[in-house]
């Protein structure tokens, strides 16, 4: 997870022209957030959960986490640019499985 931290940083860092501490705080960001997806993702594994749809829910909350603390650390033009750069496909596709999701439950 390191490594992918260090990854995403740095193709953030060129992206969006970020600054010194700006890329401090997204490295910090995704190290915590990262590792912390991994341990409740892990927890489902060793429960033997089988549920996909439970492992993606928990990686779509910490990428709407991640995203909005990318939101306090980005300037406008930055944030605008991370959208472009495929994050607005991406938090639209989160929405609507949330939304699948809400309407699965009320249902019930």
């Amino acid at each position: 997870m390191v490594e992918i931290a260090e990854k995403e940083t740095e193709r953030l860092q060129r992206l969006l022209e970020l600054e010194d501490w700006q890329a401090f705080y997204v490295d910090s960001t995704l190290q915590h957030d990262y590792a912390a997806m991994q341990a409740e993702l892990e927890m489902f594994q060793r429960s033997k959960v089988s549920n996909v749809s439970m492992y993606v829910a928990v990686q779509d909350r910490w990428m709407e986490t991640i995203d909005s603390t990318y939101r306090t650390i980005f300037t406008e033009d930055q944030w605008n640019a991370y959208l472009k750069s495929g994050a607005e496909k991406q938090q639209k596709a989160r929405a609507k499985r949330k939304a699948k999701a809400e309407k699965a439950l009320e249902k019930r």
